[in-house]
């Protein structure tokens, strides 16, 4: 059975994987500079997917950062955990890199790891560039939801009760875990805490998209603890329905390429399962300060904005 792809308009192809989200791109290669007319269809076709998806790109730590260059200004691999020494817009994503931050069990619930990069920052990232490099012959699938989508499948009461609420987002250990003193130092250097509206607007397609990062997320101002809790976990489950997601299977040489302004993400748990070695790379790009429906930014009450990786 032939792949189905998106009507051809330009240089590339758009191999769509879902209804809401997911695409797969072809016809480019990733280790020269694109022509401004790819970067064109790139941005474009990652505005309607979220997120995009590259096969067969088996490219260097510098070829990484100068694809990420023509899209935007990367960052620190990582505002708190740092970046490769000689490469400081490269964040090595390992298999067993959780290890130094928290010990214990922690509290394991439907939307459990489901996050938005660093929006404990009052500038989350615009985007991140996802590279593979050792990967499991098995196991290790990322998943990505839809925001925008989420946002709009709520009631029409609901959304006009959440367009106006505000969240504050921290940088902390899972809950039911424990901070190793390697994290509690880093975290003391660079603590991260923001107010950010629940609804934020996509400053490029005027879109409407939850901003509910359930790993950061920690209480919704003004509510009572358990109307905040009851809201919380209403809007997880709903944001994470499997209509609104796409799993990808990685492999050496693959890319992954998300808009992190309209989508939450969900790293691979069943690696600690098995004995394989998976080793990808991340370099995000920098982002603006959100901007919700009533037009308020967010708010930064700890910590500074990320800064460039220059």
């Amino acid at each position: 059975m032939s792949a189905v792809l998106a009507p051809r308009t330009g240089t590339i192809d758009v191999l769509p994987q879902s209804v809401h989200i997911g695409a797969e791109i072809r016809g480019v290669d990733l280790s020269r500079p694109l022509a401004p007319e790819q970067v064109a269809e790139i941005r474009q076709a990652l505005l309607k997917w979220k997120v995009l998806f590259f096969r067969d790109q088996p490219l260097t730590h510098l070829q990484h950062v100068e694809l990420a260059r023509q899209f935007g200004e990367p960052t620190v691999g990582h505002p708190v955990f740092g970046f490769e020494p000689e490469h400081p817009a490269i964040y090595s994503i390992s298999r067993d890199r959780k290890k130094a931050r928290y010990q214990g069990e922690k509290l394991v619930r439907p939307w459990s790891g489901w996050h938005t990069d660093v929006t404990a920052a009052v500038n989350p990232p615009f985007a991140s560039i996802l590279r593979g490099v050792t990967i499991p012959p098995y196991g290790g699938d990322t998943q990505w939801t839809n925001l925008a989508a989420a946002y709009q499948a709520l009631s029409e009461p609901l959304r006009n009760f959440v367009d106006g609420l505000r969240a504050l987002h921290r940088f902390a250990v899972p809950q039911g875990a424990n901070a190793t003193t390697d994290f509690n130092v880093r975290l003391q250097r660079r603590p991260l805490l923001t107010e950010h509206p629940l609804v934020r607007v996509h400053p490029e397609t005027g879109e409407k998209s939850l901003l509910i990062s359930p790993t950061f997320i920690q209480r919704i101002v003004g509510l009572s603890p358990r109307e905040s809790q009851v809201l919380l976990e209403l809007l997880f489950e709903h944001s994470i329905r499997p209509e609104f997601t796409v799993r990808f299977k990685w492999e050496p040489g693959s890319i992954a390429f998300w808009d992190n302004r309209s989508t939450a993400h969900l790293a691979p748990e069943d690696i600690f399962a098995t004995e394989f070695d998976r080793q990808l790379y991340r370099v995000t790009l920098g982002g603006e300060i959100p901007t919700g429906p009533d037009g308020r930014p967010s708010v930064a009450l700890e910590g500074d904005p990320i800064n460039s990786a220059e």
